[in-house]
């Protein structure tokens, strides 16, 4: 029985998404000299470069997949 991994995209993704959660939730209620407009669109513009990068892991994982594929299909031809 193989367990499902957990893959690298989501987990960096997920620990990117707590931290970025965590330093807003307290450091934005501290912070005096942003207007709240400035803070919001900031913790809103973190949450945007976690979901870029979540989308950009996913593809490489993606290419790595196929080219793993294509590389045993490669080898099946040739022996």
């Amino acid at each position: 029985m193989k367990k499902n991994k957990i893959r690298k995209s989501t987990w960096v993704a997920m620990a990117l998404l707590i931290y970025v959660s965590v330093m807003a939730a307290y450091l934005l209620p501290r912070n005096h000299e942003m207007s709240n407009t400035e803070k919001y669109l900031t913790f809103a513009a973190s949450y945007v470069i976690v979901l870029v990068l979540w989308l950009v892991l996913r593809k490489k994982e993606q290419l790595k997949q196929k080219r793993r594929e294509r590389e045993k299909e490669v080898n099946r031809i040739i022996k």
